[in-house]
């Protein structure tokens, strides 16, 4: 009966070598009839690490990054760029730059932009001039306006006087082939002139009478009569005598040229 038994116990030790062998030859056997080391290495570390399946991230920078060190790579990008932006933003349209000088209209007299606003000319009138009225031994009957430019800036003398003596209606009339062929011009200190027929020499005119006041009103570049404030030129303490052939040349820029008419 031992005999039996130990017969049967190696019969069955013998199949269950076999057995185990079939299986470990259907494990290994990847179909080319080589062993896969790495799948045996892999299961063997797994089982070492205690079943732990995360990998080591390669030490090599060429490989895939990890999502999470991507996205901060990108993110750090991203600052850097922002932190660029603010930067130029506090250089450049964060910061006002600083005004430029205001532009004159123009600069001065021998400067390169012209006139100034301050220096451009205007017209002549009783606040910046100063006038003088003179009876003439020749022509006869007549008197000189002198207005004399007393400003700082050049001015213009438009048209002729317009003369109102004491009690007078109306201005004289102006003496037409008398105008001058410029509009004169006065830099300060320079004078104008015009002169006045005060009566005919012949006795001819009438309504005779003496006066002892006069206002004269400058004309401005239209035409009108309130160009500023008028002058009021002195008389002779005895005053002028005044007919109905008074009238008056327009301003002239030279003092022959008033008193040829």
């Amino acid at each position: 009966m031992a005999g039996i038994r130990n017969s049967r116990t190696r019969v069955l030790t013998a199949a269950a070598t076999v057995a185990l062998a079939a299986l470990s030859l259907t494990a290994c056997n990847d179909g080319t009839g080589t062993v896969d080391e790495g799948s045996s290495t892999a299961a063997s570390a797994s089982a070492s690490t205690g079943g732990d399946s995360q990998a080591t991230p390669p030490t090599s920078t060429s490989a895939s990054t990890p999502a999470s060190a991507s996205k901060g790579t990108a993110a750090a990008g991203t600052s850097g760029s922002s932190t660029s932006s603010g930067a130029k933003g506090s250089s450049g349209a964060g910061a006002k730059p600083t005004p430029a000088p205001a532009r004159h209209t123009g600069g001065t007299g021998g400067g390169t932009g012209g006139s100034t606003g301050s220096n451009k000319p205007v017209t002549c009138e009783g606040s910046t001039t100063k006038m003088v009225a003179a009876p003439l031994n020749r022509p006869v009957n007549h008197m000189l306006l002198t207005v004399t430019n007393t400003g700082s800036r050049t001015c213009y003398l438009y048209g002729y006087p317009a003369l109102r003596f004491t009690g007078a209606q109306a201005v004289p009339p102006v003496i037409d082939d008398s105008h001058p062929q410029a509009v004169v011009t006065l830099d300060p200190g320079e004078s104008g002139y015009a002169s006045v027929n005060l009566s005919s020499a012949d006795g001819s005119g009438s309504y005779g009478h003496t006066v002892k006041s006069l206002t004269v009103y400058f004309q401005g570049r239209s035409g009108d009569w309130n160009a500023g404030k008028a002058a009021h030129p002195a008389l002779p303490a005895k005053g002028v005598y005044i007919d109905d052939t008074l009238k008056v040349t327009y301003w002239q820029q030279s003092m022959d040229d008033a008193i040829d008419w």
